[in-house]
């Protein structure tokens, strides 16, 4: 895999995160993606990048040595237990992210500032705005730089995060060249498929629909998606 800190952005510019979570289901690698509440300030925004984790207790030093420590092209993914009580994200965080090279955030939280936040255009994907900050001080956790819960899931700088108006997928940085080039296969032959429907061919005519119902008849335990596998067809079930 190209390890350049821009070769993530590149390869998912012209991808989905819809079509690399398919290629992980393909690759075999867990599909983790972060809850559907998780959705971005500004749609048509889309962030690829290596995760930058930041624990959030209350103070927004974290951020602040988190960011000292990202390179170009971090996405900064900040854990503040799925809360939206309170605002752990603002403008000011997101601007000295920007200006240090991050290429977005993921919130597991709420964030506040939303018209300054809108303004500066970094791509914020989170729980929800909310107008109160932090009313309490918790101890910081261990491991606070180390690692982020996002949903069930938790991701480090082992991981890349990849999102778009469809949400945000996290997956293995050692496994992205292949994951790409499945995803890029893909969505290849998914378009071929939508060209074909335009002109008058039905989708079940190019998948063969009709045997799979006849051969599902003679072996029940037959799925679709053994079938569209004989068949080389990209839909899942």
């Amino acid at each position: 895999m190209d390890i350049r800190q821009d070769a993530p952005a590149a390869r998912f510019a012209a991808l989905t995160t819809a079509h690399v979570a398919d290629a992980c289901l393909r690759a075999g690698i867990p599909v983790r993606c972060a809850p559907a509440a998780v959705v971005p300030v500004l749609p048509g925004r889309r962030l690829a990048g290596r995760v930058r984790p930041a624990r959030h207790a209350g103070s927004v030093d974290v951020f602040l040595e988190a960011i000292e420590l990202a390179a170009d092209g971090d996405v900064l993914v900040v854990d503040d237990a799925g809360r939206t009580d309170r605002a752990c994200v603002g403008d000011l965080v997101v601007l000295e992210a920007r200006a240090a090279g991050l290429v977005g955030l993921v919130v597991w939280g709420a964030h506040r500032d939303t018209a300054d936040l809108v303004a500066v255009g970094l791509p914020v994907f989170s729980l929800g705005a909310t107008p109160s900050g932090p009313l309490e001080l918790d101890p910081r956790p261990a491991g606070a730089l180390e690692h982020a819960r996002v949903g069930p899931f938790t991701v480090g700088t082992q991981d890349l995060a990849l999102a778009d108006d469809d949400g945000v997928l996290f997956v293995p940085a050692d496994r992205a060249g292949e994951l790409f080039d499945l995803a890029e296969s893909i969505r290849d032959t998914e378009r071929r498929q939508a060209d074909r429907i335009r002109a008058g061919e039905s989708l079940r005519a190019q998948v063969g629909f009709g045997a799979y119902l006849a051969a599902r008849e003679a072996d029940p335990a037959l799925t679709f998606r053994a079938h569209l596998r004989a068949v080389g067809g990209a839909i899942e079930e």
